[in-house]
């Protein structure tokens, strides 16, 4: 088969595979596979992505810049704090320019959660790509075992915030 009898969108996962590869995680049927095996905390320090193992994720794409992620940030702050205990983490997937734009964004709103090392990286840039994000804020949520639950973790964490994680476990449970 030739390059030019191939599908625009197998071109483009052929040029995404190499870059996802530094996902994997073979041993780990989880959402970890999705992610790089190191990611950082909040203070910038390395954390084994591992320590999501079983836990229902939410892959924040935001970025200090963006008027609309600054407005969201604080209520997915909240929905994370009440709900970590609950087995729900965040990574933040950065797509901030600067590693001090990004270090910046996660000082001033309090994050405490996980993130993608770098700001701006081939790793994000795979992500969003793999999700097919098209603007920010958005909020990715994963099963356990790395199945998208939803694309629309947002407007969840907006509307309902009270029910958003039990919505999101009962659909893991029985995906339609």
């Amino acid at each position: 088969m030739t390059r030019s009898s191939l599908s625009p969108a197998l071109v483009a996962l052929a040029f995404l595979l190499p870059a996802l590869g530094t996902f994997c995680h073979a041993d780990e049927p989880s959402a970890t596979k999705l992610l790089p095996a190191v990611l950082h905390d909040a203070e910038g320090k390395e954390v084994d992505a591992s320590t999501l193992k079983g836990k229902h994720i939410g892959l924040y794409f935001s970025a200090h810049w963006c008027p609309p992620c600054r407005a969201f940030t604080p209520s997915l702050v909240k929905f994370r704090d009440d709900n970590a205990a609950e087995g729900f983490e965040i990574v933040f997937v950065s797509l901030d320019k600067s590693q001090s734009g990004k270090e910046d964004y996660i000082s001033r709103m309090e994050m405490k959660w996980l993130s993608l090392p770098g700001a701006a990286t081939k790793t994000a840039d795979a992500l969003v790509q793999q999700f097919e994000i098209s603007g920010i804020p958005a909020l990715v949520i994963l099963a356990p075992d790395g199945s998208v639950v939803t694309s629309q973790g947002r407007e969840d964490v907006m509307m309902s915030p009270g029910t958003a994680l039990s919505k999101w476990k009962e659909k893991a449970k029985n995906p339609s």
